[in-house]
């Protein structure tokens, strides 16, 4: 098999040759067909988040074949398509898991972070932790709703009944769920890095009621906010926008520290929480709902051998949507 892997933090990924992975107990082996590009894999590789498992093969939207599986394993089955999210593994017995919060679970397993990902022409994953696609026949397509479709869930479900919805770094995760509150019947309002108007016409073709720059103020006070951009400079701002009991979302895994900012802002029963990780309950909710939502990603796809490339695009803001690797 092929991998791109990435031996030290803030290094390029090295394209290698290991051999095929054989499923232990409990495991499937899946054929990758498509694993999207995260902005938690940049996360990963720069070195953001607290040391995990080197080297290690990123990548965490995975979608593709089973095609081996260990003892105890009756389901998925052979030639099955199948999503691996993030989430790999959890413990199960932590005080987290036994509240059916498994997402802040005390010793849970990553994929593409403390266990190997999709950057590769095949993974290993605890089958309890995939998800059947059955009915998403495009692999390319059905890539990114498996980390920046089910994190965008779950910080809409933060939300509550917001009916205006603000919406700060419109890439991956905010058009998808952009599509939701389109179906629901919210009103979104895209912010996006000031001048990028690409972005701010993607958000008005999925139905936004207003984009503008994350500097600016929207045109009605909105009821919630969501935030997938990691700049923590957006948290004051976005409470800016706010109406009286209105909430805050911050949705990502890493963000730059969050500047001082006047206790008015926040005042009159504002909100700010995060949201961490995701569930299996999340996926199987999401999953339901995507096709009924009509949910459509658009992507830039990537041969595997251009991973690092990819992750510069992502950086740098060089495409709409979502980056798929291809093996």
């Amino acid at each position: 098999m092929k991998a791109m892997v990435l031996h030290a933090y803030g290094e390029a990924l090295r394209l290698e040759e290991r051999p095929l992975p054989v499923p232990g107990p409990g495991e499937i082996r899946v054929r990758v067909e498509a694993c999207a590009v995260c902005r938690t894999d940049l996360h990963v590789v720069d070195g953001e988040l607290p040391p995990g498992k080197l080297p290690i093969v990123p990548g965490h939207e995975i979608v593709g074949i089973v095609d081996g599986r260990g003892p105890g394993v009756v389901a998925p089955a052979i030639g099955t398509r199948v999503g691996i999210p993030w989430l790999g593994h959890t413990c199960g017995v932590c005080p987290y898991c036994e509240m059916h919060r498994e997402n802040l679970c005390d010793a849970p397993l990553f994929t593409g972070y403390t266990r190997d990902g999709g950057f590769a022409t095949h993974v290993v994953a605890d089958a309890a932790y995939c998800f059947p696609l059955d009915g998403f026949n495009d692999p390319v397509a059905a890539a990114p709703l498996m980390c920046a479709g089910l994190i965008g869930w779950r910080t809409l479900k933060f939300a509550g009944d917001a009916e205006r919805v603000g919406i700060y770094g419109f890439g991956a995760a905010a058009h998808l769920i952009a599509q939701v509150c389109r179906w629901q019947g919210r009103e979104f309002y895209a912010f996006t890095r000031e001048g990028d108007e690409a972005a701010q016409q993607l958000a008005l073709s999925l139905g936004a009621r207003w984009a503008g720059g994350s500097d600016e103020m929207p045109p009605e006070e909105l009821d919630a906010a969501l935030i997938f951009a990691p700049v923590g400079a957006l948290v004051p701002a976005a409470l800016r926008t706010l109406r009286k009991g209105g909430r805050v979302v911050c949705g990502g895994i890493h963000m730059s520290d969050i500047p001082q900012f006047p206790y008015s802002i926040l005042w009159e029963e504002r909100q700010v929480v995060s949201v961490a990780n995701l569930t299996r309950a999340d996926a199987l909710e999401f999953l339901d709902i995507a096709p009924r939502a009509g949910i459509t990603a658009t992507t830039t796809t990537y041969p595997l051998e251009q991973a690092n490339e990819a992750l510069a695009d992502l950086r740098a803001g060089r495409f709409q949507g979502a980056a798929v690797l291809v093996p």
